[in-house]
């Protein structure tokens, strides 16, 4: 179902009010993006199949302690997996705060953050109202 156009523009004010009022806010979130690198999934699933033979370690000398040791190197060795990758900071231009790779990508280019994205519909639509 498709937004009204006040709740288009409700929508709109809010996301300038965000980037205007709370900048640090918004660069702190957008900092932590990206696909788990190959190197964080390799050293993941090692640490936790170590995990998984200290496990069993545990459950072979009937010692407890040396199980859980062996679920916390498992659960820690998945999640190391499955953090997502740390983005290259880019370069940010002093006049407009946007990248120095141009601001807007190329027209129908499918890649690039969910933020360059819609940072492009809006400067699309403003050049266009104006």
């Amino acid at each position: 179902m498709p937004l009204s156009e006040q709740e288009q523009r409700l929508l709109e004010e809010m996301e300038r009010s965000l980037y205007q009022n709370d900048s640090d806010f918004v660069a702190r979130v957008t900092r932590r993006q990206g696909r788990p690198t190959y190197t964080s999934i390799t050293l993941g699933v090692l640490g936790a199949l170590v995990g998984v033979a200290v496990v069993i370690l545990g459950l072979v000398f009937k010692a407890p302690v040396i199980g859980i040791v062996g679920f916390v190197v498992m659960l820690a060795g998945v999640l190391f997996a499955l953090r997502p990758g740390l983005r290259a900071p880019k370069a940010k231009t002093p006049r407009t705060g946007r990248s120095s790779t141009g601001g807007a990508s190329r027209p129908g280019a499918g890649g690039g953050s969910f933020m360059d994205r819609m940072n492009d519909r809006w400067d699309k639509r403003n050049d266009q109202q104006g």
